[in-house]
């Protein structure tokens, strides 16, 4: 019985994927980067090049298949493409990588990069009114942390922190993100160094122009809880719900009260910040009208004002989804693999970091397509089934799939939800102790001559 139920719904779903065909949302890599969308973008910054092994489109897929496989070596991608020309009938060439990755230094940043924000933003303006908060879309903010090669070009675009020492550490750059809370595709990212002027979260936040747009909702934790951010995005009309720093000391006995916990307040504008113009610092409103509500042992700042259209315990539950920011960075960090780079140069470390997003966004393309079929919020889509089903349905079938195994692929990507897991506590903490290994704490060719020396093991 529940193998008949489950066969018309497969059914059910092949009809709906091929009456729908010409206006998918979600198919093969190229389908999605040559649609109608993003072909204009796609021909725009493609660079003139000749007839080779590894065009810039060939080059781009192999790029985002090698960052989505567990083995991410440029060895295991020429691999895989000399198999498929084989499989194809066609001359495989050398499996030498050296043509792959000249061909990978040839690809244009402004081309990944837009393709992967444009792709974010199309998923995030297409998404279902059903998946958004009160009718408006909700953008989540937080920044990380990335290591990388040590290499000389590295360490020179991305020091290493001044904790580590002198040849045993590696480069770290920070990043920060805005990702669509109803589909989790990544709209924009900024990447600086670790340490500097204008290189925290918030100074490569105030980099990303154009990305709020008005009627939106901002959800952050304490660190963006800042004046100067409030008073930006309420002249864009846009609203947050942030988190209360913990410098800013919170008396509910003074403004206007609204509530147990509750009331309005007038910030005064602080003193101007050094990276901030007189004439910036001039126009920003003297004082600015926010909300405190403290809510589960929390207090929350925000600018929609009115109790009756947004209770405390409404307050509670979006802030709660803030958490989805951090379940982002783990896909893309842990799940994807882009925690550790492996380029040998910052120019291809930002390529690489894009490439990592594009793919991100298109595993995001197939999950809302698969939630849209099935009637399921994207949110309720595990990503990691999702990546495995299509890195394994791309290896099999190289491209040459039907409709039907569109409407098959989405079917099988929506029977694995995630959990229901409201309120879950997990200490950050390692059960499992590490290798015995021992660190090393000097620069790796001072101890192999070391070793030469004395004849003695590390």
């Amino acid at each position: 019985m529940t193998d008949r139920k489950g066969n018309c719904r497969l059914q059910q779903q092949q009809k709906t994927i091929a009456r729908c065909a010409d206006q998918a949302r979600a198919v093969d890599y190229f389908n999605v980067l040559t649609g109608p969308e993003l072909l204009e973008i796609t021909e725009a910054h493609l660079p003139a090049h000749r007839e080779r092994l590894y065009p810039p489109t060939v080059a781009l897929s192999m790029f985002i298949n090698q960052v989505l496989d567990a083995d991410g070596s440029c060895q295991a991608a020429v691999n895989r493409w000399a198999a498929q020309r084989m499989v194809e009938g066609l001359n495989p060439r050398s499996i030498a990588t050296g043509g792959y990755c000249r061909a990978r230094q040839r690809l244009p940043l402004a081309l990944i990069k837009t393709l992967a924000c444009e792709t974010g933003r199309l998923l995030c303006a297409q998404s279902d009114q059903g998946w958004q908060w009160r009718g408006r879309k909700v953008k989540l903010v937080d920044g990380t942390g990335l290591s990388m090669p040590d290499t000389a070009l590295n360490q020179e675009r991305y020091p290493q922190p001044a904790s580590q020492g002198e040849g045993v550490g590696f480069p770290h750059a920070r990043m920060v993100g805005v990702t669509c809370l109803s589909t989790g595709a990544i709209l924009a990212a900024e990447l600086g160094t670790h340490a500097g002027k204008g290189q925290g979260e918030l100074g490569l936040l105030r980099r990303l122009e154009g990305i709020f747009e008005r009627g939106d909702v901002v959800l952050a934790d304490a660190l963006y809880c800042s004046y100067f951010l409030l008073a930006e995005l309420h002249v864009l009309g846009v609203d947050v719900v942030f988190a209360q720093h913990g410098s800013r000391h919170t008396d509910f006995r003074c403004g206007e009260r609204l509530g147990v916990r509750d009331h309005l307040v007038d910030w005064t504008k602080p003193a101007r910040p050094t990276w901030m113009t007189a004439a910036e610092y001039a126009a920003v409103p003297a004082t600015l009208t926010v909300r405190e509500a403290k809510v589960g042992g929390r207090v929350l700042v925000t600018t929609l004002l009115e109790p009756g259209d947004v209770p405390k315990n409404e307050l509670k539950a979006v802030y709660a989804q803030r958490w989805q920011v951090e379940l982002d960075i783990r896909n893309i960090k842990t799940t994807l693999g882009m925690d550790v780079l492996r380029c040998q140069t910052p120019d291809m470390v930002e390529k690489e970091v894009w490439v990592y997003l594009l793919a991100y966004n298109l595993i995001r393309l197939l999950m809302a397509q698969a939630a849209w079929e099935s009637g399921l919020q994207p949110r309720e889509v595990s990503f990691k089934h999702s990546l495995q089903l299509w890195v394994e349905w791309q290896r099999v079938g190289y491209g040459r799939h039907t409709c039907e195994s569109y409407a098959a692929l989405f079917f099988l990507i929506a029977q694995r939800k995630v959990g229901n897991r409201p309120g879950r506590i997990e200490p950050r903490a390692c059960k499992r102790r590490p290798k015995s290994s021992k660190w090393l704490k000097e620069p790796r060719e001072q101890a192999r001559q070391r070793m030469r020396d004395h004849r003695c093991v590390l």
